[in-house]
């Protein structure tokens, strides 16, 4: 038996994932954590999840609700995460983070507990998504230099991190396979008279509005022909049930940084 704590319990993400374990064989949720002060403190994780009483209070430490607990469920932001995996580091706890918007230096900070304990970090968690990555990686190998790459992504206004963590992984499986440095051929603005659109460079527009999960294309733009390689969420769950999926998977493994490539046995 695996047994859970999860972050952010009493909000839409984390009563997901609350769900998603109480429907997975082998997890059984062990602990819930919300910032102080917040309203539903003390209150039964599962009942304020909709999925029925669980016996697990929510709690306003997190070293308190990760007592009875192997892994922690992080989907928060990138300054929390780093704080929770300090936790995590000093309890001996491994950690799947689906938090997204770390920049360089976070995600170096990330690495450094990477060596004390086990994590998967990963921009998405769905299945689906990290089967798009590993076809991306394939047609762009495939295609070559002879195709303009472009990414659209859409989400929610809610959201507060542009691009998408999704959308910059898949602009750097594409920038890979192709042999470019992503850093240096991303473009994310266009306007005026901005020139013309080198070979090299992988456009990248965000859209944000209404209650989008989240939508994501890639183009691979030719002389006469156009591929798109897309995925479209329908529903938070699906993002849910891959995490409880790479907490099952992290039982056992040396301490190091996975991702869902990891988890899914892509690589």
């Amino acid at each position: 038996m695996i047994r859970i704590a999860v972050t952010g319990a009493a909000g839409r993400m984390g009563g997901r994932i609350i769900a998603a374990i109480k429907e997975a064989d082998g997890m059984e949720l062990a602990g819930a954590c919300e910032q102080p002060g917040h309203a539903m403190i003390g209150q039964d994780a599962g009942l304020i999840a909709g999925c029925g009483e669980s016996g697990v209070l929510i709690r306003a430490s997190l070293e308190e609700a990760l007592t009875n607990a192997d892994v922690l469920i992080d989907f928060t932001f990138p300054e929390v995460t780093l704080a929770n995996m300090a936790v995590c580091a000093k309890l001996g706890k491994m950690i799947v983070i689906g938090s997204t918007g770390f920049t360089p230096e976070q995600r170096r900070q990330a690495e450094v507990f990477a060596a004390q304990i086990p994590v998967v970090l990963a921009p998405n968690m769905s299945v689906g998504v990290n089967a798009c990555f590993k076809l991306l990686k394939e047609a762009a190998r495939i295609l070559g230099d002879g195709f303009d790459v472009e990414i659209v992504e859409l989400h929610h206004n809610k959201k507060k991190d542009s691009p998408s963590g999704t959308a910059v992984r898949m602009g750097e499986v594409v920038a890979e396979a192709l042999g470019r440095d992503y850093n240096k051929v991303a473009n994310y603005h266009r306007e005026g008279m901005c020139g013309e659109r080198t070979k090299e460079e992988i456009g990248m527009q965000t859209v944000r509005g209404g209650d989008i999960v989240g939508e994501h294309t890639v183009y691979f733009i030719g002389m006469g022909e156009r591929i798109e390689i897309s995925h479209r969420a329908m529903s938070r769950d699906m993002f849910a049930r891959g995490a409880v999926r790479a907490a099952g998977w992290l039982a056992g493994k040396k301490p190091g940084m996975y991702d869902m490539q990891d988890v899914l046995g892509l690589k």
